[in-house]
């Protein structure tokens, strides 16, 4: 079978280029997993609560971990998607051995780039693709850098982005088929490519360029070029519609909880705004062109969806948008979230006004 990705050269990549610090004793190292630990804990009553929304199956506890593991446990899920995948599309033709070992080494310096520049920016993820119902992780060096950034209160600050990643948690345990349908639309947006090879030559193409703007931020190259058949952007505008939702919906939540048990939530807020919207030339144009700007995108224009909808139908109405995969919004219903409204609810009676 043709080796798409050097997998372990991609790790070895990653660690080696990945960022270090900050500067922490063993001991503090110890207390800071401790403390995230029991705010995970606190976290997910407090989204329970908040959403009516209930874990229907049993998910491992939060893996607390630093840059380097953050990235090659994401390396592992994209192993697990794209092997099978790169065996079915690839079972045509089969490369000569030494086009496959250059080829797969090139690309696995490539994705580790990207992990390594990744790693030192995530402060959380919660991870579909390596395991079933997926894992959550908190990448510990990141939390207590940003948080020394902002001069934040640590247990506030904690507190917040667990908020935010339990309620992604939550959104994949409370609704079993949520991950399934995720996975399967990955799927289906390697199915409406247009023959095997094509495809594979644009997943290299793909990875390579992420790895290009990632080295030089004066590329005019963008992710999106390697979208190329009517079929894939379909898909596309399913899976931009699915993410903006969950992205929102955490927002929406971490926000609404927030001011009920963090006391300094409203200058964390304003203090991580600022420093989403910040960054020199060379870093806008990294975040902008690997398509981090998008998800920042995703986080205003999901959190005025679920806002928008939670004040017309309220949470348990909102809450039928998790019914089935025909109940999600359509991408055109989340600058309309009154159109999303009357599709799921039908007519309804004009808002009362605010106490």
């Amino acid at each position: 079978m043709a080796q798409f990705v050097d997998w372990d050269l991609a790790v070895a990549t990653a660690g080696a280029l990945g960022k270090t610090g900050p500067r922490v004793s063993y001991d503090e190292a110890t207390e800071v997993v401790a403390n995230l630990r029991r705010l995970t804990d606190e976290a997910a009553g407090h989204v329970a609560e908040y959403t009516g929304l209930t874990s229907q199956v049993a998910h491992p506890p939060v893996r607390v971990v630093d840059r380097r593991d953050w990235a090659a446990t994401n390396i592992a899920g994209l192993r697990e998607v794209i092997t099978p995948l790169v065996g079915r599309l690839g079972k045509d033709k089969q490369p000569g051995a030494l086009t496959e070992a250059v080829g797969s080494r090139v690309t696995g310096v490539q994705a580790g780039t990207v992990l390594a520049y990744l790693s030192g920016r995530v402060l959380g993820q919660y991870e579909v693709f390596s395991a079933d119902p997926g894992q959550l992780l908190l990448v510990a060096p990141n939390i207590v850098e940003v948080e020394r950034k902002l001069d934040a209160d640590p247990r506030d600050f904690r507190l917040w982005v667990c908020l935010h990643e339990v309620t992604h948690r939550t959104q994949f345990t409370a609704v079993p088929w949520m991950r399934g349908y995720f996975l399967g639309e990955v799927q289906a947006f390697v199915d409406a490519a247009q023959g095997g090879e094509h495809l594979l030559d644009r997943l290299r193409r793909g990875v390579g360029t992420l790895a290009d703007v990632v080295r030089n931020p004066q590329s005019r190259s963008s992710v999106l070029d390697i979208v190329q058949t009517p079929g894939q952007r379909a898909v596309l505008d399913r899976l931009t519609a699915l993410m903006t939702l969950l992205e929102g919906h955490a927002e929406f939540v971490m926000d609404g909880v927030g001011p009920q048990v963090i006391p300094s939530v409203e200058r964390i807020r304003a203090g991580f705004n600022r420093r989403r919207e910040a960054g020199n030339p060379v870093e806008k144009a990294v975040r902008r062109l690997i398509g981090i700007d998008v998800k920042m995108r995703q986080y205003a224009e999901g959190r005025k969806f679920v806002h928008a909808v939670v004040d017309r139908v309220g949470m348990a109405g909102f809450n039928r948008i998790f019914e089935s995969p025909l109940t999600l919004p359509r991408l055109t219903e989340l600058s309309e979230p009154d159109a999303w409204v009357a599709r799921v609810h039908g007519p309804v009676g004009p808002v009362p006004p605010a106490n």
